[in-house]
């Protein structure tokens, strides 16, 4: 009886030790209507398919800070915007990528003919007990906005790519608060623009961020929201610089742990440059972790809606997301 007693009591101690841990308390305030509601503004036809540049994509700029200011998430600097210009040579033939400064002024004066974006990446942070180093957490906000040439549905609204990315930064922001505990390392919150019109807004970033040499590492979600085989509902791609074997063990040891309901598909990755912002930073030589669900029909079709997300594997995926970022801002190495 002496020793059942014993057990009994060990085991409530170490649940209650559980329960009270600072990702315990994050991991709480993750779920399904906070992600519904994110991704159903960010979507709606109001948002005009939040074109870089365009009406809807400052609408979606200013609800993500308004966001921000809500959760108490300090800007980066003195403001949530970080504008800058992006620039589209005209002469140059029929499907070429809009640049960012400093690497279009040399084409710019040489041609004399482009056409211009004024465009803002939002930056949030928490900072840090060590703000010398920083992580980042990120999402581009923008898709392709409207087609008048189409029939039918015209809106590019862009649910999965990426309202699915933002609204994981977003529930991240808040579950880091609800923490209590004050991270190691600065961790920045970014939304970034532009990145339908070729990465414009992390490209600007990991051009003129002064600190850039202090980011240790960075987690990039690019459509986190559908399934690639609908037989296959809990399947994710998780891509990872290979350097860094920590990154894999996280989520694994995590899966168990925390009974997350995903099916990784682990890609470590000696150049995780892809398609989305983690290559601006991979680039540079900065760690990344890299969300992405596969693609799927609706991708980059007017038809890529709310209705079809798989609202379970966002929860999830955001979960898991939020305990990489807690380990990337506070173990001492990974």
């Amino acid at each position: 009886m002496k020793k059942a007693g014993l057990l009994l009591m060990s085991l409530a101690l170490s649940t209650a030790l559980w329960a009270e841990s600072p990702e315990k308390k994050g991991l709480d305030v993750i779920n399904r209507s906070t992600a519904e509601a994110h991704i159903g503004f960010l979507a709606d036809d109001d948002l005009e398919g939040r074109e870089a540049g365009f009406r809807g994509g400052r609408i979606a700029g200013d609800y993500i800070v308004a966001n921000l200011k809500s959760l108490g998430i300090d800007p980066v600097g003195d403001s949530y915007y970080h504008p800058f210009e992006a620039y589209h040579m005209e002469r140059q033939k029929r499907g070429a990528r809009w640049q960012v400064q400093p690497d279009s002024i040399a084409a710019i004066k040489q041609t004399g003919v482009f056409q211009k974006l004024s465009l803002n990446n939002i930056l949030g942070k928490i900072e840090g007990k060590n703000p010398s180093e920083i992580v980042i957490v990120g999402a581009h906000y923008d898709h392709l906005g409207i087609d008048p040439m189409l029939d039918g549905d015209q809106i590019y609204n862009g649910a999965d790519d990426n309202a699915s990315g933002v609204s994981a930064v977003l529930q991240i922001a808040r579950a880091f608060l609800a923490t209590g505990q004050q991270p190691e390392r600065t961790v920045i919150f970014a939304f970034w623009d532009g990145e339908e019109k070729g990465l414009l807004g992390s490209k600007a970033f990991v051009q003129s961020f002064p600190e850039i040499k202090n980011v240790k590492g960075y987690l990039n979600f690019d459509m986190i929201g559908r399934n690639n085989n609908e037989a296959k509902p809990t399947h994710v791609v998780y891509f990872y610089t290979e350097a860094h074997p920590a990154f894999g063990d996280w989520l694994k040891n995590d899966i168990k742990k925390y009974n997350l309901n995903l099916a990784p598909d682990y890609r470590p990755w000696d150049n995780p440059v892809g398609g989305s912002d983690n290559g601006s930073f991979a680039k540079i030589g900065i760690p990344i972790i890299w969300y992405h669900t596969d693609g799927h029909p609706d991708y980059h079709q007017p038809s890529d809606h709310a209705d079809r997300i798989n609202w379970d594997k966002v929860v999830n995926i955001t979960k898991a997301s939020f305990l990489n970022m807690w380990y990337m801002a506070n173990e001492k190495d990974f």
